[in-house]
């Protein structure tokens, strides 16, 4: 089997659920998307759940056991399936949460209570928030991914809408600061960059799709929640 010649757009290609069954089945290079592509939301998750209670440094630990926990033999990504309710969103942070809580009732039996008077097992409001916003940046990376694949096939002129949104929104730049430098017309401009966020839009539409078969109606409910949670 060929090199994966550049793992960050190359394996953006890939379906979630593809890259779930290879991790699950221990496809290394599957597994190394894996965490590539849902650490952050894990780490979000953990230190904003035990940023008051003393925990954070086990974060790292707790990390890798919740890595472990996917990739065992029967592990957590066996028993994962596209349709359960939530879809793989729900059941990774299930997953998550578990590991959470068994490190925090290993902390109390060995007689070193939590900082914070909180019920950590019922705190989950605001860490559950992250988890929504660290999992909303994830699936939009992907989505820009995807379209800077599709772009590269496309040719010049998609390339060029790739760079437009990055402007636009990596850089903040407003159309007619872009159109001065790119010596183009506003106008021009401003229909190209409608068609780009279009673009991006179906690309998300993808992304998520995938991670919800059973989506369909909600599907532009989804992605402008997910649009809106990073705001």
């Amino acid at each position: 089997m060929p090199e994966r010649e550049n793992p960050s757009v190359v394996d953006s290609d890939l379906t979630c659920w593809t890259v779930i069954r290879g991790a699950a089945a221990g496809d290394a290079r599957d597994r190394e998307e894996f965490v590539r592509r849902y650490a952050s939301v894990i780490r979000a998750y953990l230190l904003a759940r035990w940023r008051t209670i003393g925990l954070v440094s086990e974060l790292d630990d707790a990390m890798q056991e919740v890595f472990l926990d996917c990739f065992r033999d029967n592990g957590a990504l066996t028993r994962a399936e596209p349709r359960r309710s939530g879809a793989f969103r729900g059941y990774l942070f299930g997953v998550v949460r578990n590991v959470a809580r068994r490190f925090e009732r290993d902390r109390a039996r060995a007689g070193r209570p939590l900082d914070s008077g909180v019920n950590p097992a019922s705190n989950d409001r605001s860490p559950s928030e992250v988890f929504d916003r660290a999992w909303a940046k994830t699936l939009v990376r992907q989505a820009a991914a995807r379209l800077e694949l599709l772009a590269r096939e496309n040719g010049p002129e998609a390339i060029r809408r790739v760079d437009l949104l990055r402007l636009r929104f990596q850089e903040g730049l407003p159309i007619r600061d872009i159109a001065r430098r790119w010596n183009a017309d506003p106008a021009r401009l401003h229909h190209e960059y409608a068609r780009a966020r279009q673009e991006f839009l179906d690309a998300l539409k993808d992304v998520v799709r995938e991670h919800h078969p059973d989506i369909d109606g909600n599907l532009d409910t989804e992605c402008s929640r997910l649009l809106a949670s990073l705001r």
